[in-house]
Parts: C-alpha cells; structure tokens; sequence
C-alpha cells in the first residue's frame, strides 16, 4: 500500500505540472501580447498645445440647468479665450443612498444615458456640436471607480463589485456613502468600461474625458483606454490625479495640488515665496517637461467644500489667476470665477451661479488667456517656456520670473505680501522691449508695487 500511494502521489504531481506548464504557457502568451501592445507615449493632441480649461457644472449654471440653457454662454466664453470646455457628470444620478434632495454628480446610475434634468441626446449633441464650430473642444467628466447602488450593473453583476469579508458590496470610502467600489480585477469590468469610454467619443464626438479619482483605478486600465480612444481620435485625458506614472501611455494632464495648497497658504500668511520656489524646483524632477500640469485657484470640490476663492485667498484671489496663466501648466477656471462667484454652491442641490453684472473678471481672463494663445512662452507642456527666477531686492515679497520659448517672453512679477514693497529687479530681464498687458507700460527695473499686486510683460 505504501509502495502504490507513493505511485499515485508522483503520477498525480506529474500530472498537475503538465497542466501547470499548460497553464502557465497560455496565461505567459496572453501576458505577452499584453506586453506587445504598442502602447504610445502621450501624444498631446495639436489644439491643446497652448490651450486653457473652463469647468462646467450644467446644473448650477443657469436657472434651467440644461445644456440648452448652457449654450447660450459659449459665444462669451469662446470671446474670453477658453479652449477646452470640462462639463461635470452628465449621466443620470442614482437614487438609492442619494445624498441630499438631488444627489451628486458623481453617483453614476447609466454610463450610456444622459441625465433627464440636462435634456435630451439630441441636446447634448447639439451642444458638442455648437462647441466645435466655435473653435473649442469638450471633454466630459467620467466616474469609472464607483457607480450608483440603483446602477444596473450592481444588480445583473454583483460579482463586478467590491466585498467586504461578509461578501457585501461596499463603498470605495467610508463617507461615500451613495456609491458602491468597482473591483477592477475582474476583466469584465474593463472590458464594459472601455465600451463606454469608446461609445461617448465615437457616438458623439467627444474631445476627451476629466477622470474622476483616477488614481484608485489601475493605471494599466488607463493606459488601454487611452490607446484604443487614439485610434478613433487624438483626444484629450485629464486625470484627477497627481502620479506621474499616469503621464506616460495616458494621460495629457495631471492636477498641480501642491502648488494649489501653496497658493491657499501663502495668502493667508503661512508660506512664503521660498516654499514656492522650491515646489516649482520638485515639479522639474517630478514630472517630464512635456507632461501638462492643471493650475487653479478653485474647482468643484475646492468651492463646495473648502470655501471660495475669496475666503481662501481674499485680497490675493487676482494675483494668484494671474500666477496661474503664467506659471508652467494649463490655467482652469470654475464656472463662475469671471463673475466674481463668492458663495459656496451647493453640490447635492439645486444652487445656481448669479451672473453678477456688476463685478467682472472677464477681461482680466480673457488677458491672460490671449497672452498665453499668442505667446510661444506660455503654452503647454514642453511646447512652453521653463520658469527662471529673476532676483530682486525684495526677494521675500516680490516673486519675479521670465519664461522664454523661441522669440517669445514673458515676465511675470507678483507682490506676495500685504505690504506695499519698493524694489528692483536685480536679475537679468533679457529683452528689454517688453510691455505690461494690462497697462501697457514698457518694462524698467525699479518697481513700487501695491500689497497682492501683479505685474505681466510680454513682447508679443
């Protein structure tokens, strides 16, 4: 009996390897072609070179909140310079666990339906339409970590979702409580999310997409989806993410979070020029210089949730927009910001934008946007201008900075303090026929600059 069980135990193990040797050969040549997927380097469509971006949320822009309602702000926002228009979920909104009396945007109940209280296919067409034959592109938020608990995948596909030990679906954070975690291990998962993803650009002629939490989806997903959208069109890939590894086969754009922060501290007293200077220093190693960088003083998550533009930054709040059309990056302004929004919307209610007429922002926007369509030195990525810092006698107040691409230059200078500062440009300012957009006045080298004030020449 020993002699046949020690038989059996080695003609057993012989067997199972043969069928692991199988196995592993078949799941070898699938991960090879995996690898031998010609994944490309982020190609940067043309447009976007010296491009800007605006958010969009169709619910909070007009008393309708329609699209319909929306398109009849696209000829100003086109005169003021925007480029890339970035429209908050579209999809319908799930009911189940909904927060407040509308819900949130992102509790996405159909990827491949269009929210009813936006209006129809017909009208979203219509709207993609009028955007591009006014020059601009459209890219549309999408949520591929977490649907809806009422999204019918959740009940045809338990199996594609996130469980805890006891085998229930869960939430991808604790307070998200109106969404239930997708588990991307599944290849069903991406599979139906990359039919989705492909559906909006090629049914509807979509510029691109502004990825929702794209760091708690697997990069290796991203950069799929990437390469089978280029093959339809070169489109646009905003990840709401900061990891530089997203730059490489995906993604056109990351959000520059730590400069945002600093923006917020140094307003109210708690950071300096230096911590600046050094966080531009760590963008340079971090990053390549052909990844685009997002710059904003605000968004949807920062109004709602952190407080306007104004409480955040107060008297600073122009200086720091012009900081963000000229630092290296991509500006984005939040719908609103041009007529002077200083009210929190509220995210899971009805809570419209007042189109104050009484204080604008439009043209100092529509300055800055000009500036950087028409000067090489300010565009995108590597297409731009590296930053040099230009000394000054006040290098603790005053932050001054030259950007040079070609003939091109521009030079920015900004009082980052509440003090009044008199002070001269010590550095080399390179060429001297530069003139202030705003006031048109010629560059010198000695300045008395009023607290939180700016100053931009450029010689195009």
């Amino acid at each position: 009996m020993k002699t046949k069980s020690l038989h059996f135990t080695r003609k057993t193990l012989a067997m199972l390897l043969l069928i692991l040797i199988g196995f592993y050969g078949c799941n070898n040549k699938k991960n090879q072609e995996e690898k031998n997927i010609d994944y490309q380097k982020v190609k940067h469509p043309e447009w976007s070179k010296n491009a800007s971006i605006y958010e969009v949320n169709i619910r909070q822009y007009t008393p309708e909140g329609t699209f319909n309602a929306f398109a009849r702000h696209l000829p100003r926002l086109q005169e003021m310079g925007v480029d890339i228009l970035w429209l908050m979920p579209i999809h319908p909104i799930g009911e189940k666990n909904r927060k407040g009396s509308m819900g949130s945007y992102y509790s996405v109940k159909n990827y491949l339906g269009i929210n009813p209280e936006f209006g129809t296919e017909e009208d979203f067409k219509n709207l993609i339409d009028q955007i591009h034959e006014l020059g601009m592109y459209v890219i549309i938020d999408w949520v591929a970590n977490h649907t809806a608990w009422d999204n019918q995948l959740i009940f045809d596909h338990p199996e594609w979702y996130t469980k805890n030990e006891k085998g229930e679906i869960i939430a991808p954070v604790e307070d998200w409580t109106d969404v239930a975690d997708l588990n991307y291990d599944i290849p069903e998962v991406r599979k139906y999310m990359a039919d989705a993803l492909i559906y909006w650009v090629k049914d509807f002629n979509i510029d691109g997409y502004r990825c929702d939490v794209a760091g708690m989806v697997p990069t290796d997903f991203w950069n799929n989806v990437r390469h089978e959208l280029d093959k339809i069109k070169p489109v646009f890939m905003l990840a709401e993410a900061n990891e530089p590894e997203l730059h490489e086969y995906a993604f056109d754009m990351t959000y520059a979070w730590d400069i945002h922060i600093l923006f917020n501290e140094i307003a109210q007293g708690k950071k300096n020029i230096e911590n600046l200077v050094n966080q531009l220093e760590k963008e340079k190693t971090k990053y390549n210089a052909s990844d685009y960088r997002m710059m904003f003083t605000s968004n949807h998550d920062e109004n709602s949730w952190k407080g306007t533009v104004y409480e955040r930054l107060g008297e600073a709040t122009e200086t720091f927009a012009v900081l963000s059309a000229t630092l290296p990056g991509m500006p984005l302004i939040y719908n609103g910001q041009e007529a002077c929004m200083n009210k929190q919307l509220r995210f899971f209610e009805k809570d419209t934008i007042q189109w104050d007429k009484k204080c604008s922002m439009d043209e100092l926007y529509n300055t800055l946007l000009t500036l950087k369509e028409n000067n090489k030195a300010l565009w995108n990525g590597a297409f731009g201008g590296p930053l040099k810092r230009i000394a000054t006698s006040a290098d603790g107040h005053i932050f001054a900075f030259s950007r040079k691409k070609d003939d091109c230059q521009v030079i920015t200078i900004v009082n980052l303090s509440d003090q009044e500062i008199e002070f001269e440009l010590s550095g080399d300012i390179g060429n001297d026929q530069l003139y202030e957009i705003f006031t048109k006045e010629q560059i010198t080298t000695q300045y008395t600059m009023q607290p939180w004030d700016y100053k931009v020449f450029s010689n195009t």
